[in-house]
This record gives structure tokens, C-alpha cells and sequence, in this order.
């Protein structure tokens, strides 16, 4: 990876661990998603009013990353509310990175050298290591099995998004509609509250705009770095951001124990090296 695309994946991570902190401390999830999903809808009509439209040959990755996506945001509720963050959040995380090498391996052919696997396999080493070093064996097998899915399903939008944005000749005219195309998942869940008549807090609605934000910036950045940089460098990168809401828990909330976070910290800060380095 290049200097400039490290930097771009690295920002982005800050920027996920971030919203993600915004969406677990928020007292109204569903609600908090439903505004995050609309902040990226109204950046994806700002998009296209400013862009090109994609190229045909795209569009079949933004409707399957869409739908993907769609898939995504019910996993990763059911996920909040089935299970502990602190290990789901990066079980699914740390999945992504190896099946999104895979992934762009067999349908485009996509590869590394062998220092880049290596570094890609330290910095899935290093999530994994947040995600099992507490109570693996007393997880709940449902939340277990449902961070699952939600890696399948971000590696799916990963290695679709990947593709896509490189066949799109307009990389911002793809983002726009990608993101456009979330505007389903708010008036779904405000047509829901509305139907059983369950108010809405338009405080906590405002601060899931602002994690909107910090959302389609993160995500919009990661777009653009996959059209630089290998698809499956680009993912483990950013998936930094579980390593970085760990320490934010340990160095700011006083999370313990905190010995194992440090140690899985290392193992990606190596990998994110490596990476930065290989050929």
C-alpha cells in the first residue's frame, strides 16, 4: 500500500470505531440506524447532483452491494441486541479481511505477495484476539452465529463495492447511488414507529446524523483507497477500527483487562506495517 492510501484507510478507521461507539452508547439503536442510513442517503443525492453517472458495467455491484447492505444493517441489530459488543462487533469484523481476500482472489484474480499475507494474517490474528480472549466459551451461540453472518455480509459489500467502483468511471457517481439507495432502511423504521405509535426522539435521531456522517466520510474514503490500493489490503486496514475502539475503551472508559486489547493492538499495528511495506 502507498503512503497516501494507508493514511486515507487508517482516518477511515478512526472514523468507523467512532460512529460504531456513537450507535453501541445510544439508548434508541434502531432509531440511531435508521438516522445514520439517512445521512448517507442525503450524501448520496449531493453526490450525484455534482457527478457523472457510473458506468453500466457497475451496476450490478451497486445493486448487490445495496442489497447486501440491507441485509447488513438487520445483522448488525439483531447483533446489539443479542449479544456483547466487545466480542461480536470484532468477530465479524476480523472475519472480513481474509474472505475479502479470497473473494476478490477468485472473482478477479486479485493477489498479494507473500509479505502482504503474511501482514493481511497479523492484522486477522490481532482482531481475533480481541474478539476470543474473554468468554468465548460462555457466548451466547445465537450472537455467535450472527456475528458470522454479518462478516459474510461485510465481506460481500467489500469485494462487490471493490469491483464495482473500479468498473464505474465515476468513482463519486457509484458512491452516490450507493448511498441513495439506503434511503428504504429510514422510512422503513419510521414508518414502523409511526404505524405502533412509538415516539421519536429527534435528540438521539440528530446524533445518529452526526454518526451518519462520520459514516459516509469513513466509508466514501475506503471507496476511493480500493481504486489505489489491493482490495483485500484496503479491508484489513480498515478493519483497524475494532483494535481502536478497544484502546479507546481501555485508555479512556478504563476497560480491563486490558493486557490482551494491548497485545492484539501490537499483532495489528504489525500487520498494518507489513502491509504498508510489501510489494
Amino acid at each position: 500500500m502507498s503512503t497516501t492510501a494507508l493514511a486515507i484507510v487508517l482516518f477511515c478507521a478512526l472514523l468507523h470505531a467512532s460512529w460504531n461507539a456513537m450507535v453501541k452508547a445510544a439508548d434508541d439503536r434502531a432509531l440511531t440506524l435508521a438516522a445514520v442510513s439517512a445521512a448517507h442517503a442525503a450524501a448520496g443525492i449531493a453526490l450525484i447532483a455534482v457527478s457523472d453517472p457510473p458506468a453500466l458495467a457497475s451496476w450490478p455491484s451497486v445493486l448487490a452491494s445495496t442489497a447486501i447492505h440491507y441485509a447488513y444493517y438487520a445483522l448488525l441489530f439483531s447483533a446489539y441486541r443479542l449479544g456483547d459488543l466487545s466480542q461480536v462487533y470484532p468477530i465479524s469484523r476480523g472475519m472480513a479481511p481474509a474472505l475479502v481476500a479470497v473473494g476478490t482472489f477468485l472473482l478477479i484474480g486479485e493477489t498479494m505477495s507473500l509479505t502482504g499475507w503474511g501482514g493481511l494474517g497479523l492484522v486477522t490474528l490481532g482482531i481475533g484476539t480481541i474478539a476470543f480472549q474473554r468468554g468465548a466459551a460462555q457466548a451466547d451461540r445465537t450472537a455467535i452465529g450472527v456475528a458470522a453472518l454479518l462478516g459474510l455480509a461485510i465481506a460481500a459489500y467489500s469485494v462487490a463495492d471493490g469491483i464495482g467502483v473500479r468498473l464505474s468511471e465515476s468513482p463519486t457517481g457509484y458512491m452516490g447511488w450507493l448511498f441513495l439507495l439506503e434511503a428504504p432502511v429510514p422510512l422503513a423504521i419510521l414508518w414502523r414507529r409511526r404505524a405502533i405509535r412509538n415516539p421519536i426522539d429527534w435528540r438521539v435521531f440528530v446524533l445518529g446524523l452526526v454518526g451518519g456522517v462520520l459514516s459516509v466520510t469513513a466509508y466514501g474514503l475506503v471507496l476511493y483507497a480500493k481504486t489505489i490500493a489491493p482490495i483485500a489490503a484496503v479491508s484489513a486496514v480498515r478493519e483497524s477500527s475494532v483494535i481502536i475502539a478497544a484502546l479507546i475503551g481501555v485508555l479512556v472508559f478504563g476497560e480491563r483487562p486490558w493486557q490482551g486489547r494491548v497485545l492484539a493492538a501490537l499483532l495489528v499495528a504489525a500487520g498494518v506495517v507489513v502491509l504498508a511495506t510489501s510489494g
